[in-house]
């Protein structure tokens, strides 16, 4: 872990790391592209990630992580996720249904000591989920398992990121009996002043809002936007690094002809403060 911290302290330019990632940004309707090595979103925030490229190098090399989410690396582009979602050494992070601990790996490992990670798996899924989140923080001393209700959803501490990755448009099925406008206030008041929130989701088709969650299990980014927004958020701006163009958004993401390569849009959101 020290070295770890030591490389962190060395690092060089993230953006020359990432060069891949874009950025989009915004506002009144129109949106600018930003290169990383301009600036992360139209507007400057605080806590640029570029001191951490190693740290987060180190965190996607770890020898702990299974191979069969190493496999994924090329399609889930972790180090531009880290970076987009700001992660740092000693924070405090909430990964909602983490499922096989994908990103949990990778933010308990740059968390560090000082950080903890919350696998919080929600009641409606905990019979056949809390096994994985158990396993994860057996092997990670800085990960605990967390229960409770979407929309209700408290932690010992405040928080410094919530993440979903490819989650939020199931809590809009009525399976999950969650009220997607209180999960999102539960996540506001759970993050201290300057959190974060980052979400990951299956793009659909323009103007189809919510209406294809149960049926293609997308949904459509602007709208989860205004839902996010209305709970008090400020939107920031989006990552391409997991975009597609060429997926046209009628399949249903778990479909043999798109699966694992769908259009994703990934969003960041701020607490003021």
């Amino acid at each position: 872990m020290i070295r770890r911290f030591a490389a962190a302290a060395s690092a060089v330019a993230l953006g020359a790391l990432l060069s891949g990632c874009i950025i989009i940004d915004s506002e009144g309707g129109e949106r600018t592209v930003v290169t990383p090595a301009a600036s992360w979103t139209a507007e400057p925030v605080a806590a640029p990630a570029a001191s951490f490229a190693a740290l987060y190098q180190d965190a996607v090399a770890d020898a702990r992580r299974p191979a069969e989410e190493t496999a994924r690396d090329a399609l889930r582009h972790p180090l531009d996720i880290l970076a987009f979602a700001e992660v740092a050494p000693g924070d405090k992070i909430a990964d909602i249904r983490p499922g096989a601990g994908y990103f949990t790996r990778l933010f308990s490992s740059v968390a560090g000591p000082n950080g903890h990670v919350y696998a919080f798996i929600p009641n409606r899924t905990a019979a056949r989920e809390n096994a994985g989140g158990d396993a994860l923080a057996q092997t990670y001393s800085n990960v605990s398992r967390v229960n409770g209700a979407l929309d209700a959803m408290t932690f010992q501490e405040p928080l410094d990121l919530v993440f979903m990755s490819q989650e939020y448009h199931d809590f809009h099925i009525p399976g999950f009996e969650t009220d997607v406008a209180r999960m999102n206030a539960a996540v506001f008041a759970a993050l201290k002043p300057g959190g974060r929130y980052v979400v990951i989701d299956h793009e659909a088709a323009p103007g189809t809002g919510i209406s294809a969650v149960s049926t293609l299990h997308r949904i459509e980014g602007d709208y989860l936007r205004r839902e996010v927004e209305a709970a008090g958020f400020v939107f920031e701006g989006e990552s391409r690094a997991v975009a597609n163009p060429a997926d046209d958004h009628s399949l249903n993401v778990f479909d043999a002809g798109i699966r694992g390569r769908t259009d994703q849009f990934v969003y960041r959101f701020r607490k003021p403060g």
